[in-house]
């Protein structure tokens, strides 16, 4: 996705008991419990691949969608938190009922190493894409966080959470407290992020480069040093996030064209935009900061943190959902009263989030997609809340799917999508024809005329 994002994009991640996106309705007659498909989160799906494809796409057309530079959010920086809620409805969705915990839990694990290693493959340097026609990586350069890895992340956390944490009957105590153990883990992720962030000292640092992306500096060496002796800093140099993938993952394992590299302080030699299908030719001058010319990675170690607890907030709504149906679990998904009492505690969850985390933003937390702060956790989840919400009203209670049927099969088909499309597999199997010379293909004669124009 982009940057950009098997749980959220999949639809089969349910134990055998209870199929996910679904919820329990009755026959009117029968009374026989069966159950129904929640079109809405299959169009919200649908609606997170269409972004991430136009974002990805369009980003050097209209660079006010793609993603900002740093502070600030643009369209393209809500298609991940997206993705990360849809991940804890869905399972919420889907772990209503576990018999076998071990069981469950065993199968949860397997699906996220699958889809760890899936986006290891498609994000990891393995596909060079249209700059080169070949493949492969040398293992000590491979990037081994992405955006599907950390959804992986945040969909075994959401999934541990729900098949083990115990709950109280909806009727007996708030809302809050149902969920008393989840809503603690949430909260532990968020201090340990803070204290990190906030609590380590970033020394300065030295780096080179194996290969540059600049022009040659003037004493020929492309060793860099970044001074910063300091903590809690959110800036691109000197943040812990960036701090703990150098020590953790190892420079050369990070994203190598970080967004921060769009910054207007950055003077940039023939400059291009750079986006998934057309990289940039254009380099990086030797009067940049020494920072810029570093890899960093959106996806690291210290903002899953937070990208795991916009999953176990996706997990609220979810259990909204699927256990709010008035007095009986027998009564019909669409009274009227189940619809209002669902929409009624979806915008208290979501006004809140976003009224804290534009207080937070007020008082000096950034909005920031790739150190993923609370205030940007906060803003993107409630903003995922309302769109849910719009959308289920759109769908589910009006039954408009004539509307949105372009984007809910989208959305049931989303990781064959995003690997096929987002993760170039579909450019470069196309620029695999080609005629007299392998340069001499249809990606290359497009790419071309855009450089261009």
């Amino acid at each position: 996705m982009g940057e950009q994002e098997y749980e959220s994009l999949s639809n089969n991640e349910a134990d055998e008991e209870q199929p996910e996106d679904v919820v329990p309705v009755a026959n009117a007659k029968t009374r026989a419990r069966k159950t129904t498909r929640v079109a809405s989160l299959d169009v919200f799906r649908g609606l997170c691949v269409f972004l991430m494809m136009l974002v990805d796409y369009g980003g050097s057309i209209l660079p006010i969608i793609a993603h900002s530079p740093w502070n600030g959010v643009h369209l393209a920086d809500f298609v991940m938190p997206f993705f990360l809620f849809i991940v804890g409805v869905s399972l919420a969705l889907g772990y209503k009922r576990v018999s076998d915990r071990v069981d469950a839990t065993q199968k949860a694990l397997l699906r996220a190493l699958k889809l760890f290693f899936l986006g290891v493959l498609l994000q990891g340097g393995y596909l060079h894409g249209i700059t080169s026609l070949t493949y492969g990586v040398d293992i000590e350069r491979i990037r081994w966080m992405g955006i599907l890895q950390r959804i992986s992340i945040g969909y075994i956390v959401a999934a541990l959470c729900e098949i083990w944490l115990p709950c109280q009957r909806w009727r007996e105590v708030g809302f809050f407290r149902i969920y008393y153990w989840q809503w603690c883990i949430a909260c532990a992720l968020l201090v340990v992020y803070l204290g990190l962030s906030y609590g380590l000292y970033v020394p300065d640092w030295q780096f080179e480069l194996l290969s540059s992306t600049s022009m040659p500096p003037k004493n020929g060496s492309f060793v860099y040093t970044v001074t910063c002796s300091t903590r809690g800093d959110h800036g691109p140099a000197c943040n812990a996030a960036g701090m703990i993938d150098r020590y953790v993952l190892g420079l050369n394992h990070l994203y190598t064209k970080p967004v921060y590299r769009n910054l207007k302080l950055i003077p940039i030699w023939h400059p291009l935009h750079r986006n998934a299908i057309f990289p940039a030719v254009g380099q990086l001058s030797d009067n940049s900061p020494s920072w810029c010319h570093a890899a960093f990675d959106p996806e690291g170690i210290l903002s899953s943190l937070t990208a795991a607890v916009t999953c176990i907030i996706g997990l609220q709504y979810g259990h909204i959902l699927g256990q709010l149906q008035g007095k009986t679990s027998l009564l019909p998904i669409d009274c009227s009263l189940d619809h209002k009492e669902r929409l009624y505690n979806w915008c208290i969850f979501s006004f809140s989030f976003l009224g804290i985390g534009l207080f937070l933003a007020l008082v000096g937390i950034p909005l920031n997609k790739p150190l993923y702060t609370i205030s940007y956790m906060l803003v993107t989840s409630a903003s995922a809340g309302i769109t849910f919400s719009a959308l289920y009203i759109l769908v589910d209670i009006h039954g408009h799917r004539h509307l949105t049927y372009a984007l809910e099969w989208i959305g049931k088909h989303a990781l064959s999508i995003f690997v096929l499309v987002s993760s170039n597999l579909a450019v470069i199997a196309i620029q695999g024809f080609y005629w007299n010379a392998p340069e001499n293909n249809v990606v290359h004669w497009i790419v071309t005329r855009v450089r261009q124009s």
